[in-house]
């Protein structure tokens, strides 16, 4: 490896921020909890006083406090909140979209206790004044706590490097040009060495715009059959090798986002195994559909950047999932307006947004058939922060209320009572799922209560 700076002594502030509002005191009876990162799993009373889970007692055994909100909690689950480190909120500049305001209550709907911003906004976040104005206004608008990423390179322009330590002490959680690979491996590298001094992991758009480049869907039989220009799934793998390579030679620290091809997964299994600082993530939508789906041409829900693949992507994507290695879920939810969606399937903006059904989605095509355990979707949901620092969510007495309250017997029909988020382009809807969020507790505030479901006072 090659020899870099030492670190710079810099001091950082809390890298999530949201608005203030009441604590939350809330007895739930009799529920069952399960913590995989604790290993807790079973029935249990659970007492929130102020914002912090005060007591969890046998079940039956703990009495409210007056004033405290009451649930009766048999049938349903707890599961500490889940962590998105891969979302699109469109502030500043494209507020039609999706906002904040609209971004984190699609979050907290969800059962998300902490997201990340991407920064390839309309102007993206290249400067610490843009950092700065985005943490004021979450301050005043977030339902759920929110981190920001800055840009790797100034306005994406993947030219002149920004200005990461002082984007650092602005409060960058860490750096992105996602929307856009990182095309030039030399700008890459001097990247890198800048992280090692100020810190913040890169997260990383893999795809070789050389070969991707007028793609529109995964290339394979049913691009053929369509006749439309593919994006080969080596386009993707051949920049997560490169970029590990590069990272392992400096010593930096990178996540790969997105993943979708057999040969990414691969190329992330060799990083790891020789020893490179890489994380990564897949999305719902990657582990639920294939390029099938693309047959509809319905680019509201099944135009995205990667591409749906092939059904053996898939597989191999759970399978990473199963052996751990695939790091976490996200969702890369991102929201787009109608006009921009319903126009002909190669003209269509790119992306769906997820937030709202990532749990639901996944439980529903993954877990009830036993293709994966329900654990291992509670801990993928919940350890998206853990490559930019950022440790999972915990159920214990004593900690800052941060969980979801779920129902995983109930069946809802996706966008019928409508969205949180400010755009309706998501990828399942009109499915009907199972299981489902009633409500969720973010830094013990009440960021999210079902409309149907209603809480007793004592």
């Amino acid at each position: 490896m090659n020899h870099t700076p030492e670190p710079l002594p810099m001091e950082l502030p809390e890298p999530l921020v949201q608005r203030s509002g009441p604590e939350a005191s809330l007895l739930i009876r009799e529920v069952e909890v399960l913590d995989p990162g604790s290993g807790l799993d079973g029935r249990f009373d659970l007492l929130v006083e102020d914002g912090q889970i005060s007591q969890l007692a046998d079940p039956g055994t703990l009495e409210a406090g007056k004033g405290t909100e009451v649930v009766e909690g048999r049938g349903l689950m707890v599961f500490p909140a889940f962590f998105d480190p891969h979302v699109h909120f469109r502030t500043p500049g494209q507020e039609y979209k999706e906002d904040i305001g609209t971004g984190t209550r699609s979050a907290a709907a969800g059962g998300y206790a902490g997201v990340l911003a991407m920064a390839n906004t309309s102007p993206p976040v290249s400067n610490p004044a843009d950092i700065e104005a985005l943490r004021h206004r979450a301050r005043l608008e977030a339902s759920v706590p929110v981190g920001f990423m800055a840009t790797v390179t100034r306005d994406m322009a993947g030219e002149e490097l920004t200005d990461m330590a002082e984007l650092r002490e602005a409060g960058a959680v860490g750096f992105t040009d996602d929307g856009l690979p990182i095309a030039n491996p030399r700008v890459l590298r001097r990247a890198l060495q800048y992280q090692r001094m100020c810190g913040g992991t890169i997260a990383l758009h893999e795809e070789d715009p050389e070969l991707s480049a007028g793609g529109a869907m995964h290339e394979g039989e049913v691009s053929m059959a369509l006749g439309l220009r593919g994006v080969p799934s080596v386009s993707e793998s051949v920049m997560i090798a490169r970029d590990a390579a590069i990272a392992g030679y400096e010593g930096g620290r990178i996540q790969a986002q997105h993943l979708s091809a057999i040969e990414s997964i691969e190329a992330v299994r060799q990083a790891k195994a020789d020893g490179v600082a890489i994380t990564c993530e897949v999305t719902p939508h990657h582990l639920c559909l294939t390029d099938e789906a693309v047959r509809d041409l319905d680019a509201s829900k099944h135009k995205m950047n990667p591409p749906l693949r092939s059904e053996s992507d898939r597989q191999a994507l759970i399978e990473a999932l199963l052996d751990g290695t695939i790091d976490c879920i996200a969702t890369d939810h991102a929201p787009h307006a109608i006009e921009e969606k319903e126009v002909p399937f190669e003209a269509a903006m790119m992306g769906v947004t997820g937030l709202e059904t990532a749990f639901s989605s996944v439980y529903t095509e993954l877990v009830i058939p036993g293709r994966i355990p329900l654990e291992l979707l509670v801990e993928k949901l919940g350890s998206g922060g853990k490559p930019f620092g950022i440790e999972p969510f915990s159920i214990a007495a004593g900690t800052r209320a941060n969980f979801c309250l779920v129902d995983p017997a109930a069946e809802w029909v996706v966008g019928e009572g409508g969205y949180e988020s400010r755009s309706d382009n998501s990828w399942c809807a009109g499915q009907t799922l199972t299981g489902r969020v009633l409500m969720t507790l973010a830094d013990g505030q009440v960021a999210y209560r079902l409309r149907s479901f209603s809480l007793g006072v004592a």
